[in-house]
């Protein structure tokens, strides 16, 4: 039985393919169109997933879509109306997508699929996240939490899986919507809402939680059990373009920031505090949730959960024994939800158990992959000089360059599925200066210097550098380096100012050492990723450390690498010394001068 799951339309599309309740394969759209976040129809990535398994349209049993538009299109109607006659610029955007195209679902996936006969379903959004979070994880019974932006009409649901069943007992509805609330101030702090909220994040330990009473007095009414209300005259995204108000503005005296401007301490403040507000809504909740439900284990996903530092949270306040949050916890993880509840929701099949308390997601290893042949053969085409090695020759090689100090792109195997990479498509580095930091966010990615750089870290050593009992695989928890590992100087250090104070030596692992003593942690583990296993294992020995930087192989504004080509080019472009195309090496210094236009994405 062959499942294909399908999101599209809002942001981060994909499709997955389930075979018999495996999942064989899973991309986002955005990694092969190249557009970052791309709502398109996941044409390229329905054609990646059939192709991984040598399959047909007409071999495809049963299409699962991530939502039910009609419900949606329900809920943009009502909103228009019940604003009207504002919102109408918004209105006359949106509509003729939405009569094209996205109402008409079922024939744009039959036109997609020449030859499938089968039967094309349509889970609700928050069921797709919630089968997304519990049926791949490792728990036989455990309670779900589903949190992001909007569905059709939900923002965030709770209930509880068992076996082959998902049971939602409660909603919250829009507009009344956390992903919403921290999104309005993405955009008024300057960043792009749906891709920037990662950067509030980082951004708060900037900053003082000043705004906290403000925003709990004001923009919303919160209950104990972590549900509230919203005072939407503070807020525009159901009739305007914008996410806040004239009235957001002047609460916060003054407008949002202009995007690339500079940025002050009044959005470090801010984003202190919309963050401190997020962790205490979703720790209410997790209370909530285990009292209600009795489980001690919980399933995250939704696009807020992928908030690392409110996951941390839930762990070190021990509401729950054991937390598992989807790897692609939104809209993309849709995808592979809507598949995996057709299979055993729908067809009621059943899951069968866990495996050494390990997940089914397969390490969210799950995309293309190359083969060393093909990537030689394009290398001698272009004139691309290269080196040969055999796997043990090549990891020591590699271990030797990341301890001298070099940047190396390290390409390997099949992709990740989901925004984190996970030694798949990753950019790698030495974590124990400082330097590397400033090196990587500036001359490598271009992005904001104030971004942390997340470590990965052998999993049987993780308990010797960060306060984390958990297995972290996902790099979706955050939890504090060890006391013993800070150094006592930088303890209360306040002699820079702003931003500059990131590049203050925190630890004996200071490039991965937020200014708050923090770390984004990914464990790994030999038997999920055995290639960035050893490859650490390696450095180790070289070091005695066993952990690397870990960051993504992309520059700011664009989607990860996918391809070889996307490697190389991405290479050329950047300060990187090395790369690593599966068994192949190649040096910056021996390549052929390079121009923009030398390879294509």
């Amino acid at each position: 039985m062959n499942i294909l799951g399908i999101s599209a339309f809002y942001h981060d599309s994909a499709a997955c393919l389930v075979r018999d309740g495996e999942i064989i394969a899973a991309a986002q759209e955005e990694r092969l169109s190249r557009l970052k976040h791309d709502p398109g129809f996941p044409a390229r990535a329905v054609d990646y997933c059939l192709k991984e398994d040598n399959l047909t349209p007409e071999q495809i049993d049963l299409v699962a879509f991530y939502d039910k538009p009609w419900a949606k299109f329900e809920r943009l109607l009502e909103t228009y109306l019940a604003f009207a006659p504002l919102g109408i610029r918004s209105f006359l955007k949106a509509m003729p997508l939405w009569l094209k195209e996205k109402l008409w679902l079922e024939n744009r996936i039959r036109k997609a699929l020449p030859g499938f006969k089968g039967k094309v379903i349509f889970p609700e959004h928050h069921q797709s996240h919630a089968a997304s979070a519990f049926f791949p994880s490792p728990f036989d019974r455990a309670a779900i939490l589903t949190i992001d932006g909007v569905g059709e009409w939900t923002t965030a649901s709770w209930g509880t899986g068992n076996g082959n069943r998902i049971e939602l007992a409660y909603e919250m509805r829009f507009p009344h919507s956390l992903g919403l609330l921290y999104s309005a101030f993405t955009y008024y702090t300057g960043f792009r809402v749906n891709s920037g909220e990662y950067k509030v994040m980082g951004l708060a330990p900037y900053g003082r939680p000043v705004y906290v009473q403000t925003i709990l007095d004001n923009l919303l009414d919160l209950k104990e059990d972590g549900s509230f209300r919203l005072d939407m005259k503070y807020f525009k995204y159901c009739q305007g373009l914008t996410m806040t108000s004239r009235a957001f503005h002047k609460l916060f005296d003054g407008p949002p920031r202009k995007p690339e401007s500079e940025i002050t301490p009044k959005e470090m403040d801010l984003a202190a505090s919309i963050q401190a507000v997020t962790e205490e809504i979703i720790l209410r909740m997790a209370r909530h949730v285990r009292k209600q439900t009795g489980e001690t284990d919980l399933c995250l996903a939704g696009g807020v959960a992928l908030n690392c530092v409110a996951n941390g949270r839930i762990l070190r306040e021990k509401i729950f024994d054991r937390i598992w949050i989807q790897p692609a916890a939104g809209d993309a993880g849709g995808a592979l939800g809507a598949a995996l509840f057709a299979w055993h929701r729908y067809l009621d099949n059943s899951r069968g158990e866990s495996v050494d308390d390990r997940d089914r997601q397969r390490g969210s290893l799950l995309g293309p992959s190359w083969k060393n042949d093909d990537i030689a053969a394009w290398l001698h085409a272009e004139g691309y000089p290269f080196h040969r090695y055999e796997e043990s020759f090549l990891l020591d090689r590699v271990a030797r360059d990341l301890a001298d100090k070099k940047v190396v792109g390290w390409f390997s195997g099949r992709m990740e599925f989901g925004p984190r990479a996970l030694g798949a498509r990753s950019i790698l580095a030495d974590p124990r200066t400082t330097d590397m930091l400033a090196i990587l966010n500036l001359k490598i990615k271009f992005r904001e210097s104030f971004r942390p750089l997340a470590p990965a870290v052998l999993a049987e050593d993780a308990g010797q550098y960060f306060e984390l009992d958990t297995p972290s695989p996902y790099m979706l928890l955050t939890a504090p380096v060890r006391a013993e590992r800070r150094l006592p100087s930088a303890q209360g250090e306040n002699s820079a100012d702003g931003i500059e104070r990131l590049y203050q030596t925190r630890s004996d692992i200071p490039a991965v050492t937020h200014l708050d003593y923090s770390a984004r942690i990914q464990t790994v583990d030999g038997r999920d990723n055995p290639r960035f296993h050893a490859l650490i294992r390696k450095f180790k020995k070289l070091t005695g450390c066993g952990v690397l930087v870990n960051t993504s192989f992309n520059v700011r504004g664009e989607p990860i690498v996918c391809t070889p080509q996307e490697a190389y080019c991405c290479f050329m472009k950047t300060g990187m010394d090395i790369l690593v195309l599966e068994n192949l090496i190649l040096e910056k210094t021996e390549q052929p001068a390079w121009t923009d236009d030398e390879v294509g994405y």
